[in-house]
């Protein structure tokens, strides 16, 4: 039976690149792959999945309101899905989560999902939070903070290099993405003093 996937990890982990092998294994056995990237920040109609080494490769793009399932299935109609893979996972909508996992129920076709936990201010995403809630198997991508531990959390540092303590769970432009660990994210946004002297610019 297929099933839905949940790879989640922080910034920088590699998951798009895990994404991109894993379709190119797909296609290389002369399978076909459809690849969703979401579309809330870009402009136009065509998607572009990129890793930061990089590989890349065209795909769709889905918007709020966008129905996977009905999108999946029409093209699985013309021409057999083996496998679906959606990057950015984090923004889907619940209902969107709810429409993957029936291509895997109804339509037998297992769904790879990228994406993070967790924002800048250590909360779910909705997709992640409904992907968390439903998904038949949940992998960790890892990766590692500054101090040599595993990186659970993420900061944003604006373009002056300090780190953001409000602001939109999503924010485009100038804007880095940094991974800690759970102890070094609480020191950064003002939720524990610091002990050590390894740290961003501070506000």
């Amino acid at each position: 039976m297929a099933k839905l996937y949940f790879h989640y990890a922080t910034m920088n982990a590699g998951k798009t690149t895990m994404l991109l092998q894993a379709s190119y294994n797909y296609r290389e056995r002369g399978m076909t792959t459809m690849l969703f990237v979401a579309g809330h920040y870009r402009k136009g109609d065509s998607g572009l999945i990129s890793s930061r080494i990089g590989l890349e490769t065209e795909a769709e793009m889905f918007r709020d309101g966008d129905d996977l399932f009905a999108r999946v299935a029409e093209h699985h109609q013309r021409s057999a899905v083996h496998c679906v893979f959606v990057d950015e996972a984090q923004f889907l909508e619940e209902e969107q989560v709810w429409q993957l996992a029936r291509i895997a129920d109804r339509l037998n076709i297992p769904v790879m999902c990228y994406g993070l936990r967790t924002d800048f201010q250590g909360k779910l995403f909705s997709g992640s939070r409904a992907l968390l809630a439903i998904a038949d198997d949940l992998r960790e991508v890892r990766t590692i903070c500054r101090c040599g531990r595993k990186a659970t959390m993420v900061v944003r540092l604006g373009p002056d290099g300090k780190v953001a303590r409000q602001g939109e769970q999503v924010a485009i432009g100038k804007d880095v993405y940094v991974s800690l660990c759970r102890r070094h994210w609480e020191e950064e946004m003002g939720r524990a003093a610091p002990d050590d002297f390894i740290g961003f610019i501070r506000n």
